[in-house]
């Protein structure tokens, strides 16, 4: 693999990681799983472990979004990522608008968003599937 496949796989990868930071609800099911967890193992947690994610998360998400511009800039230049991977982490980005000004908006967002991501998603399967005709 070469340096900027390594860079641009690396930077499509945070993006993603990062832009699910900026939805609570998403942040809210990875503690409630941590809590679930550490309780598997015997270990007692009360509240919420993770709450202090919130507080990063605007910048979490303009990460991501910044990330996902590199990410575009290395998919149209280099042509060295998916392009399916590209749509799915930007229905992540747009499920995970963290702004208080839209928050009354929010499950259209999360409509939107998860629209944009299945779609990624149903783009790399059916190449997968096309693929996997075409060395039949």
């Amino acid at each position: 693999m070469k340096n900027g496949e390594k860079t641009a796989t690396a930077a499509g990868a945070a993006s993603g990681a990062a832009s699910i930071l900026g939805s609570w609800q998403v942040c809210h099911n990875v503690c409630l799983g941590l809590i679930a967890l550490l309780g598997i193992i015997g270990i007692t947690v009360t509240g919420m472990p993770l709450l202090f994610l919130t507080t990063i998360a605007v910048p979490a998400w303009l990460a991501a979004v910044a990330l996902l511009g590199v990410t575009a800039y290395m998919c149209a230049r280099h042509r060295c990522i998916s392009p399916n991977l590209l749509i799915l982490n930007s229905g992540l980005i747009i499920a995970g608008v963290p702004f208080q000004q839209v928050q009354s908006l929010q499950p259209l967002w999360w409509i939107m968003g998860g629209a944009v991501a299945l779609g990624g998603v149903a783009l790399f399967i059916r190449e997968r599937i096309s693929r996997r005709k075409c060395h039949a």
